[in-house]
């Protein structure tokens, strides 16, 4: 299959062959035509499969086929780094169309957006919060909104925006198309949205939860105190470039980064107390190579889309485990292979555990040689007790495949 057989408008055929798009997607052959239909739809793919242009590409495409004025389609996504990948794809795939796309998200000066949505915008990209702000000043509206994206859905409801979005969606019209797309997605979700759409055609809902194919999984039991070391070990001895990391916490990206930097490895941490411009300052420079580690709250890597991402490793893991499915998810994208390292302390077996739950898939680590963890600990609380006999099977083992290994 083709792009030219989807029926896109002849203009953005134009801009994917000069992007060197010739072939689509899973997601994007199963989206388009659905989209291009004029049906609701709930799109469920894993990370790294072309979502973006899975909606936006059907989209201009009526957008060209039907003009009309004002804004007229709408994109929410859950943070600004998302929305601003999400504008820039846009704006690649419109090159050779006069479609307008406008970002709208917080962290930035509010008066350049509205100027920008002054001057006329077709498309608007935004987060929840910056899109009512301007909605009640009054410098955007929208009685003109025919499609309407919900990317990455689930993050965006799991983050708190429900209140924002219902504010949102009284603003529009009720014959709109709405879309969904999403790494991850359960009855639960749905059951939050369902309200908001019209007998969707659903996609892909097999591959739901999954971690991305071609991501190389690989888990290390260590002790808290010695992740930093570890991490630098594995950069150093394998002289691995562009390497991002997550934490749970600010305060940890920024004692990572600081230590790395002391370490030798050019660091630099991206989170919610980051200016906007110090957050896009670092991705560009994480991209260009002028640094070599990148250390990201789950928040804030949300659209970090980097081709060639070959290693991102997890110095915690997640409290959801439906974000292990996005974090490793910035690797191992188009197509690409990767490989995601996870490192688990005692007292992170139960978030190991959860993660096993979502993925249906047994999950043990391994341990390195100069690094294993200390038995005689105890987890934390009851909770972590709790898994203190799987951690005594997962010693055995990996001693009894040691032990094959000698033989």
């Amino acid at each position: 299959m083709s792009f030219e057989s989807l029926a896109l408008a002849p203009a953005l055929l134009e801009g994917l062959k000069a992007l060197d798009f010739t072939t689509p997607t899973p997601v994007q052959a199963q989206s388009i035509p659905v989209i291009l239909a004029g049906h609701d739809l709930l799109a469920c793919a894993q990370t790294g499969t072309g979502k973006t242009a899975a909606f936006m590409l059907p989209i201009m495409t009526r957008l060209l086929e039907q003009p009309g004025s004002g804004v007229r389609a709408l994109i929410l996504a859950p943070t600004r780094e998302l929305a601003q990948q999400v504008t820039q794809h846009a704006c690649a795939y419109a090159a050779c169309t006069e479609l307008v796309t406008v970002c709208l998200h917080g962290g930035s000066n509010i008066g350049p957006q509205e100027k920008a949505l002054r001057e006329g915008a077709d498309i608007v990209v935004a987060t929840p919060g910056r899109l009512l702000d301007h909605l009640i000043k009054g410098t955007l509206n929208l009685s003109a909104i025919e499609y309407l994206v919900f990317d990455e859905a689930d993050r965006m409801l799991d983050m708190g925006f429900m209140g924002e979005i219902r504010r949102i969606m009284r603003k529009m019209p009720a014959s709109r198309q709405t879309l969904l797309f999403s790494a991850t997605v359960d009855e639960a979700i749905f059951n939050q949205v369902k309200d908001w759409l019209k007998e969707p055609k659903r996609i892909g809902i097999e591959v739901q939860n999954q971690a991305a194919e071609r991501v190389e999984q690989i888990f290390y039991a260590v002790d808290e105190e010695r992740k930093r070391e570890l991490i630098a070990h594995l950069i150093g001895k394998q002289n691995w470039h562009q390497v991002l990391i997550f934490t749970r916490t600010k305060k940890q990206a920024d004692e990572y980064a600081k230590e790395l930097n002391k370490d030798g490895l050019k660091t630099q941490a991206i989170h919610g107390d980051k200016s906007q411009g110090a957050r896009n300052k670092a991705l560009a420079q994480f991209k260009d190579g002028e640094i070599r580690v990148l250390v990201a709250t789950d928040v804030a890597a949300r659209g970090i889309d980097i081709q060639q991402l070959n290693y991102v490793i997890n110095a915690e893991l997640p409290y959801v485990a439906e974000d292990y499915v996005h974090r490793i998810g910035r690797t191992g994208r188009a197509g690409e292979a990767g490989t995601a390292i996870s490192l688990v302390s005692i007292d992170e077996q139960w978030l190991l555990e959860e993660i096993e739950v979502l993925l249906d898939e047994r999950l043990t680590p391994q341990w390195l040689s100069g690094y294993e963890p200390d038995l005689t600990r105890e987890p934390k609380n009851e909770r972590q007790n709790s898994t203190k006999s799987r951690r005594q099977r997962d010693k055995k083992r990996v001693l009894g495949q040691r032990g094959k290994r000698r033989r």
